[in-house]
């Protein structure tokens, strides 16, 4: 008799192993359901959290276009000194430093990118670059606008066999999840604004950082102001 539960044992040691690992693969299974239908509703109401309108913005970019004709810098004074008059800080977050222009390097174009606003659900920049550039649009997490400032925006979609003209007070929108290539052609910089999930695009911005150029204080002063320009946002109860 004792040696027939002494048998046994292992058998039962065996069954436990196996409930243990269906009970974690379980409970991994649970949460990961839990996860994608917290993302799902979330993304449900993020319009809630929405400050701009890219109507608007196009108009402000318009407006700016037409305020300094041939004059860049006074087009972002413009807009920024807009968007200070017309959003309270307690509701959103302005940079109104228009020093803090750093490089970026992502889908193969290089530019250079002054961050006006960043939350979670929205991003404001001026991106451009008077050499001219190319690359791929990224796919991405949010739709993008791109307010033509100066010069021509150039794009193609796969299968297309004309390209697409975006000149200055035009507006080139790349809706969430759809990818292009793209030019800036000799020389361009516009008003870009995102709205949607923009956690998910930072990758995009920082990939050829990391893997291409290695221009770590880029890097460092990206990082650096994205994420102070994020958090001040939060603080204030903007997501």
């Amino acid at each position: 008799m004792a040696a027939t539960k002494k048998a046994q044992k292992p058998q039962q040691t065996k069954n436990d192993g196996t409930s243990s690992c269906l009970m974690k693969w379980a409970t991994r299974l649970t949460v990961l359901l839990l996860f994608v239908a917290t993302f799902g509703w979330l993304d449900t109401i993020k319009h809630r959290w929405y400050v701009f309108d890219p109507t608007s913005l196009h108009e402000l970019a318009q407006a700016a276009i037409a305020a300094s004709p041939d004059d860049t810098a006074g087009m972002i004074s413009h807009i920024v000194t807009n968007l200070t008059a017309t959003y309270p800080s307690t509701q959103i977050r302005i940079n109104r430093d228009s020093s803090e222009w750093v490089f970026n390097n992502a889908g193969g174009a290089m530019g250079a990118m002054y961050i006006i606003h960043a939350s979670i659900t929205e991003y404001l920049i001026i991106f451009g670059t008077p050499l001219g550039t190319e690359g791929h649009t990224g796919l991405h997490s949010a739709d993008d606008y791109f307010n033509i400032l100066v010069g021509e925006q150039w794009a193609f979609a796969p299968g297309a066999l004309e390209m697409e003209r975006y000149p200055p007070g035009s507006v080139h929108h790349l809706p969430r999840g759809t990818a292009k290539q793209y030019k800036m052609h000799e020389g361009c910089f516009a008003l870009e604004y995102a709205r949607g999930w923009i956690p998910p695009m930072l990758p995009f911005g920082l990939a050829d950082t990391i893997t291409s150029t290695l221009d770590i204080p880029t890097f460092y002063h990206t990082a650096r102001i994205t994420g102070r320009e994020m958090l001040k946002n939060l603080l204030i109860g903007k997501i």
